[in-house]
């Protein structure tokens, strides 16, 4: 029996409109070694998603480090179909968990070292989550409140979100903080369990550089 190609085709467009990651991992995202650009001293990036459109503020001198990895990831299109998993009122909004886990897995190993905190976690300002010294990676977090307890733990914000927190607060929170233990298996199985299993959260359609 032949395949149904009009079917098949239907499903592929389905998929990429809920924001799946079909088409097996880019190969430029495969190997996080390779991404290691110098990021410029400012620039910002654009993020469409399910609510609307954000825009991020980076300067590099607030957190080199990190700025660097944020400017190959969004400059690359990791951030593409990412979920923003877990939104808390009163605390933060988060996500950087790919969607498909083969690269989901290499991401979250590659750690960038630790930057200065120079900045307060103020309302807007964009952070790295970690769970220690030098563990930043992928996971982000926009603070949709002043959050400055976090400057003493290590937390450095690169960037500030210029335009669209209204968008940010918009972003749906109905799961609160019920993933945040669900971070490892968001990673083995990809946007398919968090479609599956919370289909209301919002999502990244195409995150670029301006």
């Amino acid at each position: 029996m032949k395949p149904n190609r009009l079917g098949t085709a239907a499903a592929i467009a389905a998929a990429l409109v809920a924001g799946a990651v079909v088409l097996g991992a880019p190969e430029k995202l495969m190997d996080p070694a390779k991404l290691t650009a110098k990021a410029p001293e400012t620039f910002k990036a654009r993020f469409e998603t399910s609510k609307g459109t954000i825009v991020v503020e980076v300067h590099r001198e607030w957190s080199p480090h990190g700025a660097d990895r944020f400017y190959n990831l969004v400059k690359n299109g990791y951030f593409d179909g990412v979920k923003f998993f877990r939104a808390v009122p009163n605390f933060v909004v988060q996500w950087g968990i790919h969607g498909d886990p083969a690269i989901a897995t290499k991401w979250l190993q590659a750690k960038v070292p630790d930057d200065p905190v120079k900045q307060s976690n103020k309302r807007g300002f964009v952070t790295y989550a970690m769970g220690g010294p030098n563990s930043r990676s992928v996971q982000l977090f926009i603070n949709l409140v002043d959050n400055s307890r976090l400057d003493s733990m290590g937390f450095a914000p690169f960037g500030q979100v210029t335009d669209g927190m209204d968008v940010v607060d918009k972003l749906y929170n109905g799961y609160g903080e019920g993933l945040t233990k669900l971070q490892g298996r968001i990673a083995e199985e990809g946007n398919a369990f968090l479609e599956k299993n919370y289909p209301q959260l919002d999502a990244i359609t195409k995150a670029t550089i301006e």
